[in-house]
């Protein structure tokens, strides 16, 4: 019953926040034919609407505001367009329905698919919320067999269909990042987690490009070429939030950045192939250019 209700939130928010304006009669209208109504009722009772209201404010903090010409509208709508985990929530919980109401579509619309994390998402969410220590068994990449140890998780981020964790492991003297996927085993300690006063997830990662993070290493000033056609779609989904257009051409566009040159930039960057080109600092536009060589020479043999 509980997710039930959840859904039905989820549902009426996307549904005013579509139409802007809705009236309470043509609400009613949609919901008699959505497939979350198992009930098959013709309209929502006013109760339970209203209730609806109450219970979105209090889960979602998203106010259901009411103008008499115009109907129901999101008053907040700032908060919809955000890139946090509420508006992340409200999207994939809107997805969600979606494919439920369309069921008969199922078979043309396409995932990729996403390595299984959501297993111990859950409890390093409460680990978090309830300031407690973890101990983990981990299998990295570059080990052989897995290792156990106790790790103080600092905060959550998804990058390229991937959750990670940043955390302090006990013994370690740098922050490292874990892939959730590759948590074997994680339990959660009745020990109160260390973490530094003030630490703000968001300004920690905000001169990276992913997940890789450098140590001691301070975020250059960087400058990138773009051709008109990838500058195209660059300006609808930046590469970074520090993005700023420095020069525009017909032919081309020069953007400029504030990051950390890390392996995960540089991966992006080799990825657009000769749509894309470093133009400084100069050491980074070398290393780039040293990649290019070495891939040149796996095809020239």
């Amino acid at each position: 019953m509980a997710k039930s209700y959840f859904n039905r939130y989820v549902w009426l928010i996307d549904l005013i926040s579509r139409y802007g304006h809705i009236t309470k009669r043509d609400i009613d209208d949609l919901w008699s034919s959505s497939s979350l109504n198992d009930k098959h009722e013709t309209a929502i009772p006013e109760r339970t609407f209203h209730n609806h209201r109450e219970a979105i404010r209090d889960i979602f903090g998203i106010d259901i505001g009411f103008d008499r010409g115009r109907g129901y509208y999101i008053v907040n709508t700032e908060d919809l367009d955000g890139e946090g985990i509420r508006s992340w929530l409200l999207e994939s919980m809107s997805l969600s329905n979606l494919l439920q109401e369309s069921a008969d579509m199922r078979s043309r619309i396409l995932f990729e698919k996403v390595p299984s994390s959501s297993k111990w998402l859950s409890v390093i969410v409460k680990a978090l919320r309830d300031g407690k220590a973890l101990e983990m068994t981990y299998q990295s990449f570059k080990r052989t067999e897995p290792t156990s140890f106790e790790t103080h998780p600092y905060c959550l981020k998804i990058f390229r269909q991937r959750w990670y964790m940043l955390a302090r492991t006990i013994g370690k003297e740098e922050l490292r990042i874990y892939s959730l996927d590759r948590i074997i085993n994680i339990r959660v300690l009745d020990k109160a987690l260390e973490l530094p006063a003030g630490f703000d997830a968001a300004d920690f990662f905000s001169d990276y490009f992913g997940i890789i993070i450098g140590h001691n290493v301070q975020p250059s000033i960087m400058e990138i070429k773009a051709t008109a056609e990838q500058a195209k779609y660059l300006e609808s989904l930046p590469l970074h939030p520090s993005q700023t257009s420095i020069e525009v051409t017909p032919d081309y566009t020069i953007f400029g950045y504030r990051l950390v040159p890390t392996f995960d930039l540089k991966q992006e960057i080799l990825s657009r192939g000769s749509t894309l080109e470093v133009l400084s600092p100069d050491w980074f536009r070398t290393e780039i250019a040293e990649e290019l060589q070495k891939t040149l020479k796996k095809y020239e043999q």
